[in-house]
C-alpha cells in the first residue's frame, strides 16, 4: 500500500507539474519592461507570455496599422513572432510573415484574429502547440482569405482558404504535411473550422 502511494505521488509529481503549461496577455507596461517592442518592425497588436516544459516564450501578434482613422486600423503587413527568455534577452524559435495580396476584389486590410489563437497544449505532451489564425478583408468589407496555422515541434502546418462567391476562386487547401500532427491537434483545428463557418458565416471549402 506504501509503495502504491509513493508511485501516485512520483507520477503525479513527474508527469502533472511536469507537463503543465500556462499562457496570460501582457500589459503595455509589461511589454516596455521586457523591451519587445525593439524585437518587431511593427507595433505589436497583442503580446502572450507562455510558459511550458521546455521554457518561458513571448508570442508577439504583429500589424503594421499602415493606415489609423477614427473608423478603423489598416493593416497591409502582419508578423507572428515567438521568442525564448533567453539570459534577459530573446531567442526567436520562429516567425510568421504575410502581406496583402493583388486581388480582385482589392484586399485592403490583414489582421489577426485574436479571438481564434490560442496556446495551449493540444496533444498533451507537456510543449505549447500556438495555433495563429488571421485574415484578409476587401474594399466591400468581405473576408476573403484565412490562414490556421498550427506550430507543432517548431514547424508550421497551414490551413489556407479563400473565400468567393464563385466556385473557380474558392479553395481550401491543408498542408501535404497535415497528416504527421497528432490526432487530438487534427481533431481540434477541425472543431476550429468548423466554428468559423459557424461565427463568422464562411464556406471554407474547395470549389
Amino acid at each position: 500500500m506504501k509503495n502504491a502511494i509513493l508511485f501516485c505521488i512520483f507520477f503525479y509529481t513527474t508527469f502533472g507539474f511536469a507537463q503543465k503549461t500556462e499562457s496570460h496577455k501582457l500589459t503595455q507596461k509589461e511589454i516596455a519592461q521586457r523591451e519587445l517592442d525593439g524585437v518587431s518592425e511593427f507595433p505589436i497588436y497583442r503580446a502572450l507570455e507562455c510558459s511550458d516544459k521546455s521554457g518561458v516564450y513571448e508570442l508577439l501578434l504583429c500589424e503594421n496599422q499602415k493606415n489609423i482613422s477614427k473608423k478603423d486600423t489598416l493593416n497591409t503587413k502582419i508578423q507572428a513572432i515567438y521568442t525564448l527568455n533567453d539570459h534577459g534577452g530573446f531567442l526567436e524559435k520562429w516567425r510568421i510573415n504575410d502581406l496583402l495580396e493583388n486581388s480582385e476584389p482589392k484586399e485592403t486590410t490583414i489582421y489577426f484574429w485574436t479571438k481564434y489563437c490560442s496556446t495551449t497544449d493540444l496533444d498533451g505532451d507537456g510543449l505549447i502547440d500556438p495555433v495563429i489564425v488571421y485574415g484578409t478583408r476587401t474594399e466591400y468589407n468581405e473576408i476573403r482569405r484565412v490562414k490556421i496555422i498550427t506550430i507543432y515541434q517548431n514547424k508550421k502546418y497551414a490551413i489556407r482558404a479563400v473565400e468567393c462567391d464563385l466556385d473557380y476562386c474558392r479553395s481550401f487547401k491543408k498542408d501535404s504535411t497535415w497528416n504527421l500532427l497528432p490526432l487530438k491537434t487534427k481533431t481540434y483545428l477541425n472543431s476550429l473550422v468548423e466554428k468559423l463557418r459557424k461565427e463568422q458565416n464562411l464556406l471554407l471549402k474547395d470549389g
